[in-house]
C-alpha cells in the first residue's frame, strides 16, 4: 500500500501545480481527409510574431497536445510527408484548453521540412532501432515478399533484428532470447495468447487491418507488464468513415476479404475482415505433397466519435489452427494421428476522453481473452490447455509544458485449466485462478531544441501485486533518448516479472503445444533488461542503427531431463542470461527501399536439479536452450519501376541447439522376480549432453513481383507472382528423436495471386 500512497501524493502535487498555471493548452486529433484514419507522426507546429516555437507530434490515435502556451496569437501548421500543409491562425487565452481537430489532404510533390518537434515519436515507416523500440506500418510490411497479396505482420516481424523464427512452420517467435510465452502481444489493448498461425508466413494480423505496431524487443516502459521478454503492441485501423471500401484476394495459401465503411458518415464506422487457408487445395497441389494444415482468422471493429473530445471502439478477434505433425505423404497421414489445434478469441472495448477543464487524455480498456490448445489423436487429445483472462485498465496522461505525466491502474483475473495426463509436474489435471492488480506512473521530460539537441527522459515505476500468491513487486523502468543533429543515442532498462507462464517441451526440436499455468516452482520468474543504442542518419535516404542488449532471468521453469523424455515433461528450475548485438542498415532512395539486419546473441541457461548430479557429477548444468541462434542475417529489397514492384528477401540463421540421440536400450524396473522373456522392458533413448548438438543452418530466398491496374469506378486489380524458398533449400522443421524421422520446412513453392479492391 505504501507505494500506491506515494503515487497518489505525487499525482496530487502535479495536479496542484496545474491548477496554478496560467498558460493555454492546444490539443486535438489529426486524421486523413480521404478515409478518416488517424495519422501518427504529424508535426503540429505553433509560431508567433516573436519567433516563439512550440510543437508536438501526433501519436497512433492521431492525438497531439501542446501545453505551456503563453496566451496570444499563434500560427499553426500541420505537416506530414506527402500531404498538403494545414495552416490556421489561433488566438489562445490564459487558462484556455482548446480542442482543435483537423484533417490532412494528400498532395503530390509535398514534402516535410527537417523539423522534428518530438524526438521519440517519428512518423510512419520509422523502423529504426531506438532503445529496443521498432515501429511498423503496413507500408513497411509491403516490402517483404509474400505468397499472397493480403500481406501479414508475421513476415515483417521475422525480418527484424533480434527476432528468431521457427521458420515456415511452427508459429513461434523468440525475441532477444526470450521464450514465445514471454512475449506480450496486445491488439487495441487486448491480450492475444497465440498470435501466429502454424504456417510461419501468417499471424492473426493481416496488414490490411493494421495502423501502427510498436515492437519493444526489451526495455519497455512502466505502462506494460505481465511478460518478461518483449511487447508487441498493435493498434488497428478504424473503418473508413467517408465511403464504402473493400478488397478481396485469392492465392494458393490463403483467400482473404475485407469490407469497411461508414454507419454514420463522418462519425461511426465498421471494419470486418476474414481469411481462410486453401493450402491443401492450392499450395499442396503445386508440390504434389500433402500439407495437412487448416487455419483462419476473423476480425471486426466498430469505432465512433462520440464528440470532438471523446471516442469509443469495440474490437473482436478469432483465429483457429489445426495441423497434423509428422505426416508428409498419404500413407503416413493415415497412420499418424497426432494433431495440434489452437483457437484464440478476444473481445475488447476502448474509450478515450479529453476532459474539457483539465489538460488530460484519459483511456479506459476492458477485454476478455481466451485460448484453447489441444494435442494428440483428433478423437481423444492427450493434452489440453485453456487460459482465459479478464482485463480492466485505465490510463491517464497529463500535459504541462515540456513535462507530461502518465499513470494508470489495472486489474486482471485469469482462469487456467490443464489436462495433461501427468505430463507436467504438479499440473497434470488442474484448474487455477490467478488475480493481479497494480498501477504505474511514468514521467516524460523533454528539453532542448534542434540547435542544441533534444533530450527526452522517461523514468517510471510499476507496482505489480498478486493477491492470489501474496506477492507484491516494485518494478523501476527508464528510457533516455538524445537527438544531437544526425545522431541519436538511447538507453533503456528495467525490472520485470511474469506470474503466468507457458510450459513447453521442445526437446524433439518441434513441439507446438503450450500449457498455461501459474509459476510452478514458487518464485515468480524475473528479468532485468539493459539496452544501449546508437543511430545515425547522414542523409535523408540512409540510416544506420546499432544496439547492444543484456537480459538476466531467474526463477524460470524448463522441462526436466529423464530416462523417458518422450513420456514426461516434469519441471526443473533454471536461470538464464542473454546478451548480444543487433544492427540495421536502412536505405530509402527513390524507387528502391530496403534494409540489411544482422544480429548476434548468446542465450545461456543454468539448470538446477538433484538428479542432474547422476548425469554430470554436479546438481547444476549450463547449456544453450533450443532457441539460441547465434547469427542471423536478413536482407530485404523492394524496387518499383514502370508500375511493377519487385520484392526480395534472403534470410540466414545459424543452427539451433538440440539433444542428440546416441542410440536406444531396453529399460526394465525390477520389482521382484521378473520373466525377462515375457517382459523385455521399454525402449528409451540414450542422449548425449542435453542440447549438446546443433541443427543445420537455415537459409532461404523469397521473391515476388506485383503489378496493379486501375479500372473505372475506383476499382483496382493487383496480380502477384511469387516464389517461396526460391532455390529449394532443405531446411529442418521437426525431427522425432525416437525414430529419427525428419520433417522439412516448405520446399520451393511457386504462387500466383489476384486482389480486387474498391
Amino acid at each position: 500500500m505504501i507505494p500506491l500512497r506515494c503515487l497518489s501524493l505525487l499525482l496530487m502535487a502535479f495536479l496542484a501545480g496545474e491548477a496554478l498555471a496560467q498558460n493555454a493548452v492546444l490539443r486535438g486529433y489529426v486524421r486523413d481527409l480521404d478515409d478518416g484514419q488517424p495519422m501518427q507522426g504529424v508535426n503540429v507546429i505553433l509560431t508567433n510574431e516573436g519567433d516563439a516555437f512550440l510543437g508536438a507530434a501526433s501519436d497512433r490515435d492521431g492525438f497531439f497536445a501542446v501545453s505551456g502556451i503563453v496566451p496570444g496569437r499563434y500560427f499553426l501548421e500541420g505537416r506530414f510527408v506527402g500531404y498538403i500543409i494545414h495552416r490556421d491562425t489561433l488566438d489562445l487565452a490564459a487558462d484556455e484548453i482548446r480542442t482543435y481537430n483537423f484533417d490532412l489532404m494528400v498532395g503530390a510533390g509535398q514534402f516535410l521540412e527537417e523539423t522534428i518537434v518530438e524526438a521519440e515519436r517519428e512518423g510512419a515507416g520509422a523502423a529504426g532501432l531506438t532503445a529496443g523500440l521498432q515501429s511498423i506500418t503496413p507500408r513497411d510490411i509491403a516490402l517483404i515478399p509474400s505468397p499472397d497479396l493480403s500481406g501479414d505482420l508475421a513476415t515483417y516481424l521475422a525480418a527484424l533484428p533480434g527476432v528468431v523464427s521457427t521458420g515456415d512452420q511452427g508459429g513461434q517467435l523468440f525475441i532477444r532470447g526470450g521464450e514465445p510465452t514471454q512475449n506480450q502481444v496486445l491488439m487495441d489493448g487486448m491480450v492475444v495468447y497465440q498470435p501466429f498461425h502454424l504456417i510461419g508466413f501468417y499471424s492473426a494480423f493481416p496488414a490490411s487491418i493494421l495502423n501502427v505496431t510498436d515492437v519493444y524487443a526489451g526495455g519497455f516502459g512502466a505502462e506494460y507488464g505481465g511478460r518478461l521478454s518483449s511487447v508487441i503492441d498493435i493498434s488497428t485501423r478504424n473503418g473508413n468513415k467517408r465511403e464504402l471500401a473493400g478488397e478481396f484476394s485469392a492465392a494458393p495459401f490463403i483467400s482473404a476479404g475485407l469490407i469497411e465503411g461508414p454507419i454514420v458518415p463522418g462519425r461511426m464506422s465498421a471494419l470486418v475482415s476474414g481469411r481462410f487457408s486453401v493450402i491443401e487445395q492450392g499450395a499442396a497441389r503445386f508440390i504434389d505433397t500433402p500439407l495437412p494444415y487448416d487455419f483462419n482468422d476473423q476480425f471486426g471493429k466498430l469505432h465512433v466519435d462520440l464528440s470532438e473530445n471523446s471516442q469509443a471502439s469495440i474490437t473482436g478477434l478469432r483465429s483457429f489452427d489445426r495441423g497434423i505433425i509428422g505426416a508428409r505423404n498419404e500413407a503416413e497421414a493415415d497412420s499418424v494421428k497426432n494433431e495440434v489445434t489452437w483457437e484464440n478469441q478476444a473481445i475488447g472495448a476502448r474509450y478515450v476522453l479529453l476532459p474539457t477543464r483539465i489538460p488530460v487524455q484519459a483511456e479506459l480498456l476492458m477485454s476478455l481473452s481466451n485460448i484453447e490448445n489441444r494435442f494428440g489423436p483428433a478423437e481423444a487429445p492427450t493434452r489440453t490447455s485453456m487460459a482465459q483472462e479478464i482485463n480492466v485498465a485505465s490510463n491517464v496522461t497529463h500535459y504541462a509544458g515540456s513535462l507530461d505525466l502518465s499513470w494508470g491502474l489495472y486489474f486482471r483475473f485469469s482462469e487456467l485449466t490443464s489436462e495433461l495426463g501427468g505430463l507436467f509436474q504438479d499440473v497434470s489435471d488442474d484448474t487455477e485462478f490467478i488475480s493481479e492488480t497494480g498501477g504505474y506512473i511514468r514521467l516524460g521530460l523533454q528539453t532542448g531544441d534542434e540547435a542544441s539537441g533534444i533530450l527526452r527522459f522517461e523514468p517510471g515505476l510499476r507496482v505489480a501485486s498478486f493477491p492470489s500468491k501474496g506477492n507484491t513487486y516494485l518494478e523501476p523502468r527508464a528510457r533516455l533518448t538524445a537527438d544531437l543533429g544526425i545522431h541519436r543515442f538511447s538507453i533503456a532498462g528495467g525490472l520485470y516479472h511474469q506470474e503466468i507462464v507457458g510450459l513447453t517441451d521442445r526437446r524433439d526440436a518441434g513441439d507446438v503445444f503450450t500449457a498455461w499455468t501459474s509459476s510452478p516452482i514458487g518464485d515468480v520468474p524475473e528479468a532485468v533488461h539493459a539496452i544501449g543504442g546508437y543511430q545515425v542518419r547522414p542523409t535523408a535516404w540512409l540510416r544506420l542503427a546499432v544496439e547492444i542488449f543484456y537480459k538476466s532471468m531467474s526463477n524460470l521453469s524448463i522441462a526436466e531431463w529423464s530416462a523417458f523424455p518422450r513420456f514426461t515433461t516434469r519441471l526443473q528450475p533454471a536461470d538464464g542470461t542473454v546478451y548480444g548485438l543487433d544492427s540495421r542498415l536502412e536505405i530509402n532512395a527513390g524507387p528502391f527501399n530496403g534494409f540489411i539486419n544482422y544480429g548476434y546473441s548468446e542465450v545461456e541457461y543454468n539448470a538446477r536439479q538433484t538428479e542432474i548430479q547422476y548425469w554430470f557429477g554436479s546438481s547444476e548444468y549450463t547449456f544453450a536452450p533450443p532457441h539460441d541462434r547465434r547469427h542471423q542475417l536478413n536482407a530485404v529489397g523492394s524496387l518499383s519501376l514502370a508500375g511493377f514492384t519487385f520484392n526480395v528477401r534472403w534470410q540466414y540463421g545459424s543452427g539451433l541447439p538440440f539433444s542428440e540421440a546416441l542410440g536406444f536400450d531396453e529399460f526394465l524396473v525390477l520389482e521382484g522376480p521378473t520373466d525377462l522373456f515375457a517382459h523385455p522392458g521399454e525402449t528409451r533413448v540414450l542422449y548425449t549432453y542435453p542440447y549438446g548438438g546443433r541443427l543445420p543452418s537455415y537459409h532461404r530466398l523469397d521473391l515476388s513481383l506485383e503489378k496493379s491496374f486501375d479500372l473505372p469506378g475506383g476499382v483496382a486489380i493487383s496480380l502477384l507472382a511469387s516464389g517461396t524458398n526460391a532455390y529449394d533449400r532443405t531446411n529442418l522443421f521437426y525431427i522425432d528423436l525416437f525414430t529419427l524421422d525428419r520433417l522439412n520446412q516448405l520446399p520451393l513453392i511457386p504462387a500466383f495471386g489476384v486482389k480486387l479492391s474498391f
